[in-house]
């Protein structure tokens, strides 16, 4: 079926309500977590098939993140979904006011291929939550995933309430053609922009989870074996293929060298002496973005690292110092497993790195100094982050999940979910048992009335 087929296919299934009544999402969201269970496995060895993501952080990363949405989900549903009163005003006296969260309709989804699963499907839990239709594009990148994400939805759902397309570029654009009622794309800066420019054709609201450069800054003060231990698994899970994976390294100069070989001993300890080896590090996703990694190395000094087998796709941890300004590791978002190290002599100079690039998705600070902390998140942009930690921070659904400016626009997670898939619709309720003739013409002598009211 063409994408205009398609999606002319969910339309009239929403409009015939099917998808609004709230047993029906909970009964969805449930549908959601029987396959998640029952298709673990296939999951998994999907994911590993496509870039040998160990199971550990293919479970954690991807299938549990899943199971603990959905519940949340299913759990407050029937309370988010309840009109929210909202106080009146003494120019619309007597009145009760109230909002509604109201589905958008036939929605699109554009998942990136990093996550196969987890950026598929978790915002998938808030567009059904919310009362909505969904086509999913997986990226062709994965395409074990890919394919099981397929049969899947052929198998569970009929094709008008939840379909799976697969292809590349073309299927992209004829999906981006098509006047959905709301897009949702995870990926680069450049193609957002894309999505975005297709979208406004047909003024459709977007949510745009890009990415960018985010930066990690360990001041003087800090916990350095803490700081090492957990910059070193934040950057290096998923082989550094991680949205919110620290991008760069800041370091004071008092404790960069201390810090140096916190990283390269947490390297060894996680991955031992030759990571090619471990079962819990994965590979690049392709050979594209294999030789765009290595190309990074060419005009670098390499403090750690820097190992590489390129049949396989394998570049090891890699630490990386004497960054120059213009190196090209320090130009786009490097997205992968080399951490560039920068030294820093006051925090004001470090902000000043930060804050000349374009805002990032994320931003981690290690610091036991209050006022730095302070300092850095009152005058430092980003989506959001972590103070002592990396990464961890998107776990909590209770935190919006986002970025701003570059790194996109929206959030989602937990209730943020299903707000995103939700309009908010507004409504007053006015008697007619009291009709105040105040607000109807003749004017003559009222103004000074109004600015006492409105002022």
């Amino acid at each position: 079926m063409s994408a205009k087929g398609l999606l002319e296919k969910q339309r009239t299934y929403f409009r015939s309500g099917a998808t609004k009544p709230v047993a029906f999402r909970i009964h969805q969201l449930e549908t959601l977590k029987k396959i998640l269970t029952e298709h673990e496995g296939e999951l998994i060895s999907a994911v590993y098939k496509d870039f040998k993501k160990p199971e550990l952080e293919a479970y954690a990363t991807e299938i549990g993140i899943l199971h603990d949405e959905i519940s949340y989900a299913i759990k407050k549903l029937r309370k988010w979904v309840k009109p929210n009163r909202v106080r009146g005003t003494l120019i619309n006296f007597p009145s009760s006011n109230f909002t509604v969260a109201e589905p958008y309709g036939a929605v699109l989804i554009i998942a990136p291929w990093n996550y196969p699963i987890q950026l598929a499907l978790l915002p998938m839990v808030g567009a059904i939550a919310a009362g909505n239709t969904v086509v999913i594009k997986p990226s062709e990148l994965s395409p074990n995933t890919s394919a099981v994400l397929k049969n899947i939805a052929d198998a569970w759902y009929k094709e008008e309430f939840v379909a799976v397309i697969e292809g590349g570029v073309e299927v992209n654009q004829d999906l981006l053609a098509q006047d959905f009622d709301y897009i949702f794309f995870t990926g680069s800066t450049r193609v957002g922009k894309i999505v975005m420019e297709a979208a406004s054709k047909h003024l459709t609201p977007v949510t745009l989870e890009l990415g960018g450069k985010s930066p990690c800054i360990v001041d003087g003060t800090a916990k350095i074996k803490t700081a090492g231990k957990r910059i070193a698994w934040g950057k290096f899970i998923n082989a550094g293929q991680t949205c919110v994976a620290p991008d760069y390294l800041l370091v004071h100069s008092s404790v960069k060298d201390e810090l140096l070989k916190e990283l390269k001993k947490s390297i060894s300890e996680f991955y031992g002496v030759n990571p090619k080896l471990s079962p819990d590090y994965a590979r690049i996703i392709n050979q594209d973005h294999f030789q765009r990694l290595r190309s990074y190395l060419e005009d670098v000094k390499v403090y750690y690292g820097g190992r590489y087998k390129e049949e396989e796709c394998y570049l090891e941890p890699t630490i990386v110092t004497d960054i120059e300004k213009d190196a090209a590791v320090m130009e786009e978002e490097i997205f992968g497993p080399i951490l560039p190290v920068i030294v820093f002599d006051s925090i004001a100079d470090a902000m000043h790195i930060v804050n000349s690039k374009p805002k990032p998705l994320a931003l981690y600070l290690f610091t036991e100094n209050s006022t730095t902390e302070r300092l850095v998140l009152k005058e430092c942009s980003f989506g959001g982050g972590a103070v002592n930690d990396v990464v961890s921070y998107l776990g909590n659904r209770h935190l919006p999940f986002g970025g701003v400016g570059n790194s996109g626009m929206g959030v989602y997670h937990g209730k943020s979910s299903f707000d995103t898939f939700s309009h908010t619709k507004s409504i007053m309720r006015k008697p007619t048992w009291l009709d105040i003739p105040f607000r109807y013409a003749p004017y003559k002598g009222k103004l000074k009335w109004i600015k006492r009211i409105l002022k």
